[in-house]
Formats: structure tokens, C-alpha cells, sequence
């Protein structure tokens, strides 16, 4: 199994149409069973196709992108966290090529408003059945350690409370803290039973996902391993690679992606 995370900073990359093409190409390239994605985006003043989903959401046009190019096999949920830079609907969003047998959406954030504050944070995520087993993936984007307001710990724990603990699962995304950090976010995850498939990897690269500064770690001199992907489970994982890094494959927004392989359950 196949799987990939990346956060997306949809709709502010330049040439963003033709980061979505070439996106949607790596994607048939490596025929991933699950893509978390982060900083999904739709512009509010565009008309709605169906359901919550307007014309541009960035997961709708690279869904039709990938129907272009001939993979019609993934679907995918998406529903809204925020609003962004005033003018953009932003949320967390799953694609993927099995069927979807239930979906998830819940709030992390102790706050709920989705309209007026920017730090309301929701989690999205499917249950598929892979091997006659079912999975959950869940598309997190969660916030900072030191947030006074809306902080880290909450955050995880609501979303360790609304996880599906009688099978498998993955938590897949931008987690917002540095793995680097002793004492923070990450250590308190993985203190919780979780493990990285970044460590459970026979090959691994160096895990960094973001370098310098970037929207929310606008002081950063660093570089970070923010963007993950957790399992309550310990699989046996062939590789985790950095992916959209100008080595691996060209960039696509201002995070790095990560995928992943696992081959046994």
C-alpha cells in the first residue's frame, strides 16, 4: 500500500494550475492508495457543483485532472476547517482509489467557527477495506504546542478520542510540530501509542518537509519535519521519502510531501 501526505497551500502557489497538472501526474505515476491533503481550498465567491464543494476546490480540479489523464478510479472527501486570506473556504481533504465505506469529519479545535476564526481546525478522514480489513486514514492539520488559544495538546487529544482504536488507522499530514523538538507535540503523540512510519521505514531520507520560513512559522531559520504520517499499528514499512522537494520529484506548494510504503499490515 501506497500512501502519500502533502499539504497543499492551494491556491497561493504561483503557476498553481500547472503545479495541479503536474501533481495530478506524479500521483498516476506512483498510483498511491491514499493522498492526505492539507490547505484544500475553494474560492467563496465560486458557485457550488455539489454538496460543500464549489467549482474550484483544489481537490475537485485535481481529481478532474487525474480523470483526464486516464485514473478514474479515485474519489474523494473534503470538508471545510476555516476561512483563509478572506476570500477562500480552506479545508482538509482524502482521495483515494478503493471505495470509501464510511467517512469522518470532526472538530480538534476547542473553538468551532468556521467562518470567523482562522485557527478552527477539523479533521477529515475515510474507512476503506484493503487485505478484508478495514482502515481509516485521517487528513489532519492540527496547530502549534505553544499556542495559548488553540493549543497542540487539546488538539490531540480530541482527535486520539475520535479515532477508530479497534482497527487500524493512520494520521496523515501537517502536524505542525517539529519532530526535532524533545518535549513537544510530537514526543506527546507518540507517547500515546503512536507509531512513525518514518522510524518503522527499512530506507528513510533525512524527513525534512519544510526549510525557512513559511506561512505560521513565518521566524523559522530551520528545517523541520512537520508533515507525518502515524499508525496505531506496527507495520512493517519498506521506505519513506520526501517527496516535491526539487530531488524528489519538483515542488508543488511550500511544504514537502511524504509517502510512504507499506507492505504488511
Amino acid at each position: 500500500m501506497k500512501i502519500l501526505t502533502l499539504n497543499c497551500h492551494s491556491w497561493q502557489e504561483e503557476d498553481q494550475i500547472e503545479k495541479i497538472k503536474y501533481l495530478a501526474q506524479i500521483i498516476q505515476e506512483k498510483s498511491y492508495d491514499v493522498i492526505s491533503l492539507q490547505e484544500v481550498s475553494q474560492s467563496i465567491d465560486k458557485p457550488y457543483i455539489y454538496d460543500n464543494i464549489r467549482e474550484n476546490n483544489f481537490a475537485l480540479v485535481l481529481l478532474q485532472e487525474l480523470k483526464s489523464l486516464g485514473s478514474t478510479e479515485y474519489s474523494f472527501f473534503w470538508d471545510l476547517a476555516h476561512m483563509a486570506y478572506e476570500t477562500y473556504e480552506e479545508g482538509v481533504a482524502i482521495l483515494t482509489k478503493h471505495p470509501m465505506i464510511e467517512n469522518h469529519s470532526f472538530f480538534v479545535s476547542k473553538g468551532t467557527d468556521v467562518i470567523n476564526h482562522w485557527k478552527t481546525r477539523k479533521i477529515v478522514g475515510t474507512t476503506i477495506t484493503y487485505n478484508n480489513k478495514p482502515i481509516s486514514f485521517y487528513s489532519c492539520h492540527m496547530g502549534w504546542w505553544h499556542d495559548e488559544e488553540e493549543p497542540f495538546k487539546t488538539q490531540a487529544d480530541h482527535l486520539l478520542q475520535h479515532v477508530k482504536k479497534d482497527e487500524t488507522f493512520f494520521l496523515m499530514g501537517d502536524f505542525n510540530n517539529n519532530a526535532f523538538l524533545k518535549g513537544e507535540g510530537y514526543e506527546y503523540l507518540l507517547t500515546h501509542g503512536l507509531y512513525d512510519t518514518y522510524h518503522l521505514a527499512e530506507k528513510k531520507d533525512e524527513g525534512i518537509t519544510v526549510k525557512g520560513k513559511i506561512m505560521g512559522w513565518s521566524d523559522n531559520k530551520e528545517d523541520l519535519r512537520i508533515d507525518l504520517i502515524l499508525t496505531n499499528k506496527s507495520v512493517q514499512v519498506e521506505y519513506s521519502n520526501v517527496i516535491f522537494n526539487n530531488t524528489n520529484k519538483l515542488v508543488v506548494s511550500d511544504h514537502f510531501g511524504v509517502e510512504t510504503k507499506i507492505v504488511k499490515l
